[in-house]
Order: structure tokens, then C-alpha cells, then sequence
């Protein structure tokens, strides 16, 4: 997979049909996907931090003498500033190089379970969750902007597609190995790992992060230069906000992030409690539904960067196909309270992760295709955030549906159902809206005007 030539022809009429050049020499494919992998370990490390909830939350309920309900609102209490910091974050990351903004948040991530550790009490692990989440709020979107930074627009799904496997890879790698050591050491023992592992990426990244020409900080530089580049120009982001591709995208990815903060705290408790599988099982199959998710997400992306690449639009490659695997993820999700096989529900689970996830980095490159170059941090965090905010609520609600059922087996499957249902109707709402070539456009009549007025 060869990094794009050194320019690239820009299509689209955003672009004005004019060559948009890189701010430096391009680099070779090696750095390029170096980064890439280097920040799909931070995408993993990230997941991780996430996933560690649903690993502990067994032992951990019988240790502190916690409900269902309890282990719902650690779960959620994750989200509540993780929204608020990815918000910002990327506008921060508009004006601060992304390499050290990557820095930082890895360094925040292993200093806030310091209070798990120390203390270990539910009141500290509200505290350690709301503050996690707010230092891995911005993560999701910037991590893809630092890798877009190496790709042009039509190269950039199956990179985006090797960083959102990180998710996978941290329940393929990280879960099973975390939960043999819970089992060994004790639930804190998991907290040690993920914050030593978190500092040893951050001493990594200090020494061979850096920025790559087609980033954010590269077309600042273009802009103060004065050369001509038709990705430098802003617009307001409420005008890029209003764009049918961003708000229906926003309610597609909703729909399935819930799904995900549910998997993330719920299934190896659903696993282990709702389909009688024994604690260790459970952890091991918590790593099931991420082989297929990575597998979706990495063959998806190859294919729809090869249909981008021979003249297919991003509306079908990026858009429709997002449409078609949210949709399979929300009929076999909704499919689960009506099979009585363990084993079939397993499957169920495992496939509905796998196609609902393909669409994560397709619909990044898709919101990022109508972004003005300069912005595209702010966008993706804004709409990484906006789509996040059923993940506050998803893991409550589950808990509480399977505390009011009559067996958790029941609980859970009803939680499936409903989020199943959301899938569904997230995927029609996308193939009303998802239109990056017309909202591109869109952009760049707002750019033409600004500039003729600019003139007068």
C-alpha cells in the first residue's frame, strides 16, 4: 500500500478543480503507516480503558456489594464529560499540533485511575470513570485526524479503518489478557496494567510522533505562506453543523455508539449471567464480536478506498454502505429475544457488532470529505461528540432493565431488542441525509461568496 504521489488532483468542486499540494515533500509509505499503527495502539490502549469496566464488573459488584444498577451508572458516568472534552477538543486540536495533543491526553489517561488505586471505593471509581472520560473524550476523532494527516481525501478509509480496529484489537489482545490477570491478582491489578501501558505509549510517541503533510498544522502553514491551496479556507462550523451529512450522520453513529457502550460494560455480564457461561468464558468470548468487527471494518474500508479510487462517489462508497451495515446490525441485534440457543445468540451479538461497526471509519471520511481542511479536527470532534452522548445513557438503561426483569436474560435481550430497533431506524435516517459530494459543494458556494466579498 504505496503512500498517494506527491500531489494529488482535487475533483471535487470544493477544491475548484485546482492541484492541492501537501506542505512538504510527501513522506514514504513506511512513516506513514508506522504512525497509523502507532495510533491504532493508542486506539487499543483507549478501548481498553473502556472495556475494562465490563471485564471487573462481576467481581468488582461482589467486592463493593454493587447492583446491576450501580454498575450501569460507572458505565455511563464514563460519557458524561467524555461529550463535554471532544467538544472542545478538537478545536483545540484546530490550533495545537496534534502530536502533542495526543501526548497529553495518553499522559491524562494513566494518571487518572491513580484514584482506583489508591482507594478503591465506588465513590472513587465515579471519579476515576467522569475523569477518564474526559481525558479520552476528544480521542476517537483525533486519533484519525493525526492519521488523515499522512493520506489525501480518496486514501484515507482503510487508515482510518486501522485505527478504529484498535477498538477490536483491545477485546481480541487486551480483554482476555486483562481478565487472566483479574483473576489472578484482583480487578485492581487491571487498572495497573492499563495505566503502565498508556506511559510506556506516551514515552514511545515523545520520540517518533510527528505530524504528516497533510495536516492540520500543515495547511496553517500553507495559509500563512500565502500559497494558493484550495484546503485552507474556513467557513462556520454552525454552516458545516447544519449540512444533512453531518446531523444524519450524528444520528446514525448514535444509534450504534449505544449499541458499543453497552457491549463495552454489559457482555461478558450477559455472557456469564443471561446465557450461563462460566466467568473466564466470558471474558474470553468478550473478544469474539471484535474479530469480526476488525475483520468488517479492514475489508469494508480496502474496498470502498479501491471504489473511491476508480470514480465511485463517497456518497455510495462512504454513505450507502455505512447504511447497509448499520441496518444488518439492527435486524440481528432486534433478533435476539427470539432465538433460545445460547450459542445463536453468541452469533447474533458477535455478527450485529461486526457490521454495525464497519460504518465508524467510512462515516469519518465521510464528515471529513466536507470539511475544510483547516477544520477537520473541529468537525470530527464535534461530531464524535455529538454522536457519543448515548453512551451516557445506553449502559444506565441496560442496568436498570436487567434489575426490573423478571431473569437478566430477559433484561438483557429487551436492552438488545430496543437497540436493534434505534439501529434500524439510524440507518433510514442515513440514507436520507448522507450526501458528502452535494454538502461539499454546499461549502464551497459558502467559500466563493466569502471570497467575492472578501474582494468587493
Amino acid at each position: 500500500m504505496a503512500l498517494p504521489d506527491d500531489t494529488e488532483r482535487a475533483d471535487d468542486p470544493a477544491d475548484g478543480g485546482r492541484r492541492v499540494a501537501p506542505a512538504v515533500s510527501a513522506p514514504t509509505a513506511r512513516t506513514a503507516w508506522s504512525i497509523t499503527f502507532l495510533v491504532m495502539i493508542l486506539q487499543t490502549i483507549n478501548f481498553a480503558d473502556k472495556a475494562v469496566l465490563g471485564i471487573v464488573a462481576r467481581p468488582l459488584s461482589e467486592d463493593l456489594g454493587l447492583s446491576n444498577a450501580d454498575i450501569g451508572l460507572l458505565g455511563s458516568a464514563f460519557y458524561v464529560l467524555f461529550v463535554i472534552t471532544g467538544l472542545v477538543g478538537g478545536f483545540i486540536a484546530d490550533r495545537v499540533r496534534i502530536v502533542w495533543v495526543l501526548l497529553a491526553l495518553a499522559l491524562l489517561w494513566s494518571l487518572v485511575q491513580i484514584p482506583v488505586l489508591l482507594v478503591g471505593t465506588f465513590t472513587a471509581l465515579i471519579v476515576s470513570r467522569v475523569l477518564l472520560g474526559a481525558a479520552e473524550g476528544p480521542a476517537g476523532a483525533l486519533n484519525n485526524v493525526a492519521v488523515f494527516g499522512w493520506f489525501p481525501k480518496s486514501k484515507r478509509g482503510l487508515p482510518s479503518a486501522v485505527v478504529s480496529s484498535g477498538t477490536s484489537l483491545s477485546k481480541i489482545l487486551m480483554a482476555p489478557a486483562l481478565t487472566v490477570i483479574v483473576a489472578a491478582y484482583g480487578w485492581k491489578a487491571a487498572f495497573w496494567t492499563l495505566m503502565i501501558v498508556g506511559l510506556v505509549w506516551a514515552a514511545v510517541w515523545l520520540v517518533v510522533g510527528k505530524d504528516g503533510p497533510y495536516s492540520v498544522s500543515s495547511a496553517r502553514q500553507v495559509a500563512r505562506s500565502g500559497a494558493p491551496d484550495g484546503n485552507v479556507t474556513r467557513v462556520s462550523f454552525l454552516r458545516i453543523a447544519a449540512l444533512p451529512t453531518f446531523w444524519g450522520g450524528v444520528l446514525g453513529m448514535f444509534a450504534i455508539y449505544g449499541m458499543v457502550a453497552v457491549i463495552l460494560t454489559w457482555l461478558p455480564s450477559y455472557f456469564e449471567q443471561g446465557l450461563g457461561f462460566s466467568r473466564v468464558d466470558s471474558g474470553l468470548l468478550f473478544a469474539l464480536p471484535s474479530v469480526t468487527g476488525m475483520a468488517s471494518m479492514l475489508l469494508v474500508s480496502f474496498i470502498t478506498d479501491r471504489l473511491a479510487g476508480r470514480g465511485m462517489t463517497v456518497r455510495v462508497s462512504r454513505g450507502m454502505v455505512s447504511v447497509v451495515a448499520l441496518f444488518a446490525c439492527g435486524v440481528m441485534l432486534a433478533s435476539i429475544p427470539l432465538v433460545h440457543s445460547a450459542w445463536l445468540a453468541v452469533f447474533l451479538v458477535v455478527a450485529g457488532y461486526g457490521a454495525g461497526v464497519a460504518s465508524y471509519p467510512l462515516m469519518n471520511v465521510a464528515v471529513a470529505h466536507i470539511s475544510p481542511e483547516r477544520q477537520v479536527a473541529s468537525t470530527l470532534g464535534v461530531f464524535t461528540a455529538l454522536f457519543s452522548t448515548s453512551g451516557i445513557l445506553a449502559p444506565w438503561l441496560t442496568g436498570h432493565l436487567v434489575d426490573a426483569a423478571t431473569t437478566p436474560a430477559e433484561g438483557y435481550t429487551t436492552a438488545f431488542q430496543i437497540f436493534g430497533v434505534v439501529a434500524i431506524i439510524g440507518a433510514v435516517v442515513m440514507a436520507l441525509t448522507v450526501d458528502p459530494e452535494r454538502d461539499r459543494a454546499r461549502i464551497a458556494a459558502i467559500d466563493t461568496l466569502t471570497s467575492a466579498d472578501d474582494r468587493s
